[in-house]
């Protein structure tokens, strides 16, 4: 059940429905895929692939007749919030956030992956029936809100906009936010992992999107939300997987898409992050530890692609296909270098990716949850 604004409970939108079948992407057993067959179901599990694999494979062409259509998107930029931070990193031609403190970030900031960031907030957004939140907050009583780890504070600024009456705050660690924003809104450099700076109970609602693998101590941070949020607030935190995952067993772990998380998994014990933070599911241990109340948790699915029957998921995978279009790179690039592979081992793998999410064979999904809580009055 979810909760609506005014703290009622009632069914998920069609758009973000966890059972669909077959029209959309079924729950299943974590690490599990539906559909499989006994033999398949137990095979051993297959590991990461060297760079130089995808070198040797033959890239199969999409059929025309199943292909999905290849999206091609303008870079758009962002303005600064500031010219005397810009201590900005390269890596490989893209650009990443400056290397001040403990900050860790594996995506780039430049335009685009920003304008592939904002696509994903859409396919977010459309997926949960165009709410921006899922805790039950009163118009009437929020006062002052944060979005930490705001990007390129289309969040932020699409709850300013429904938030009129309140004051938001968007924080990060890059300036990649725009200038001309709502009266009622503000961007701040801060990296979250440090004590916060906020006046102690302050905020009667603080959101947070898409961490993994930034944050090395959740309890910690979530510590950190429970000093700043008012008795009676809310914290949400909407977090993704890094694994994409199919219900009928047509992403294997051989593919590409099968092989992205492997690359995040094994990448993070280099990075010294986690990116499993929604299957392990640590943001309601954390939550709880932190001393948050109420707790309450929605899964849900996010198909890659035209491939879903029903017309409101097959809209989601079209946005979702287009982020990934847009800049796979941008997602990638830091990971697999970590990982010691050479610009041209991650766009040999980067074409394979993008030839199985066209071809229309494949039915990948990731997953997504939302956990909320509230601070004790």
């Amino acid at each position: 059940m979810m909760a609506d604004e005014g703290g009622h409970q009632k069914s998920p939108s069609p758009a973000v429905s966890p059972t669909k079948s077959p029209t959309g992407p079924k729950e299943s057993p974590r690490r599990k895929t539906s559909g499989e067959s006994p033999e398949r179901a137990q095979l051993p599990p297959v590991g990461i692939f060297p760079a130089d694999h995808w070198r040797d494979q033959e890239p199969q062409a999409a059929d025309d007749d199943d292909a999905d259509s290849t999206y091609d998107s303008d870079q758009s930029s962002t303005a600064s919030i500031t010219s005397t931070i810009l201590n900005y990193r390269m890596l490989l031609g893209r650009r990443y956030h400056s290397e001040t403190g403990n900050a860790k970030y594996w995506v780039s900031n430049d335009d685009k992956a920003n304008e592939s960031q904002d696509i994903v907030h859409h396919c977010l957004t459309l997926a949960l029936g165009g709410k921006l939140h899922l805790a039950p907050l009163d118009k009437g009583r929020v006062q002052k809100a944060v979005d930490i780890g705001t990007g390129t504070g289309i969040w932020a600024l699409d709850f300013a906009d429904e938030f009129p009456a309140a004051e938001v705050t968007g924080t990060d660690i890059s300036p990649i936010q725009p200038t001309w924003v709502p009266p009622n809104l503000k961007f701040e450099l801060e990296d979250c992992t440090h004590d916060w700076t906020f006046d102690p109970e302050s905020f009667d609602y603080i959101h947070m999107r898409w961490l993994l693998g930034s944050i090395a101590d959740w309890t910690a941070l979530f510590k950190q939300a429970y000093l700043s949020c008012k008795p009676g607030g809310w914290l949400e935190s909407f977090e993704t997987s890094s694994r994409f995952e199919s219900d009928d067993g047509s992403v294997v772990e051989t593919s590409a898409l099968g092989q992205w998380g492997k690359i995040f998994e094994q990448g993070s014990k280099v990075f010294g992050r986690s990116f499993s933070v929604v299957d392990d599911g640590i943001q309601r241990k954390a939550m709880e530890e932190a001393g948050f109340v109420d707790i309450e948790e929605f899964n849900f699915k996010i198909p890659v692609g035209g491939w879903p029957k029903d017309e409101k998921q097959k809209q989601v995978g079209r946005f979702a296909q287009l982020s990934i279009e847009q800049d796979v790179e941008g997602y990638v690039l830091l990971m697999a270098t970590t990982l010691g592979w050479a610009r041209d081992e991650i766009l040999v793998y980067i074409a394979h990716m993008k030839r199985e999410v066209r071809s229309g064979k494949f039915h990948p999904y990731y997953r997504q949850k939302v956990v909320w809580g509230r601070k004790p009055n």
